[in-house]
């Protein structure tokens, strides 16, 4: 009698059994997605990963371009920022840069948008226009504003020469050279801004703008509480943009001031380049570059933190 008892467990458990053995036995397929990242994978280690890496093991020594051996010092690259004035210098000039640059903007692109959403022909010629400046390079356009702002054959002094008025040192000025660099980096930029807030305002449905108005919002009742909520997305991406792009300030001071006058227009990639590249102290200047890139995760985590949005509002 003990036999069939057997046989009745054997083959209640025969399928949980069966399906784990061939589970077991299933040979494993190779994803071949993973043949078509790969290059990619190679490029980003090659060409971001490694020399990362590098740098922070540069920043660690007294690496000078040229000597056979290089010191390891720690962090004493690090505790001499601290007392670096110039470094100091350079930091206010990327923030305020940063911050003036970042609010004007997504403050400009934000009107633009709403003066252009409809859409007919001439709000598209003016979207073309706004737009074009962003697909130039930045070296292209500090090099033409230096052209047109140059006291001798500019453009921009000679028209304000015929009006009758004495065109300033735009680009000379202590005190005029870093908000001059400020408006060319608007001018730049707005029109990109003013295409992804575009963008999202066109997804707006427009029943919400018949409701409120039903309930009796006007024109600021409806921007505030149906466009503004819409755009919340859009306004956290131009924002983000804006700020890790303007801490990376650099083409333009290259191409237009050099950093002067007197170093008033010197962002920190800029004393970066200059320590690194012209001084070639590598050490030094990759402890800036971390120090940098710090800075950056931190306000981009921040804004990330405070501008961030539910889907239900």
């Amino acid at each position: 009698m003990a036999q069939p008892e057997r046989s009745t467990m054997t083959a209640i458990q025969t399928p949980e059994r069966t399906a784990a053995a061939a589970t077991q036995r299933r040979p494993r397929r190779f994803n071949s997605a993973y043949l078509f990242i790969a290059p990619s994978l190679i490029l980003i280690a090659v060409f971001i990963a490694e020399p990362i890496l590098q740098s922070g093991w540069m920043s660690l020594h007294d690496w000078t371009v040229g000597e056979a051996t290089h010191k390891f010092v720690g962090f004493a690259n690090y505790t001499k920022l601290y007392t670096d004035s110039r470094f100091w210098n350079a930091l206010r000039v990327t923030i305020v840069y940063t911050v003036a640059v970042s609010v004007g903007q997504v403050v400009l692109g934000l009107a633009l948008a709403s003066r252009l959403r409809r859409t007919t022909w001439y709000s598209a010629l003016l979207r073309t226009a706004y737009f074009f400046p962003f697909i130039a390079s930045l070296v292209v356009v500090g090099i033409i504003w230096k052209f047109l702002l140059d006291p001798q054959v500019g453009l921009v002094d000679a028209w304000l020469t015929g009006l009758g008025i004495s065109p300033p040192e735009w680009l000379q000025s202590t005190s005029l050279a870093l908000p001059t660099v400020i408006a060319v980096g608007i001018w730049k930029n707005v029109g990109f801004t003013m295409i992804v807030l575009l963008a999202g305002m066109q997804q707006v449905p427009a029943d919400h703008y018949e409701a409120a108005t039903l309930d009796g919002a006007g024109v600021w009742g409806r921007f505030r509480y149906v466009t503004l909520p819409a755009l919340r997305p859009a306004l956290l991406f131009t924002t983000l943009i804006a700020t890790v792009t303007g801490l990376q300030l650099f083409d333009l001071v290259f191409s237009m001031t050099s950093g002067g006058p007197v170093f008033h227009t010197e962002s920190v990639v800029m004393y970066l380049y200059q320590r690194g590249f012209v001084e070639f102290q590598m050490g030094y200047a990759s402890a800036i570059a971390w120090v940098l890139f710090v800075i950056i995760l931190a306000i981009s985590a921040l804004q990330l933190r405070i501008s961030r949005y539910r889907d239900v509002d």
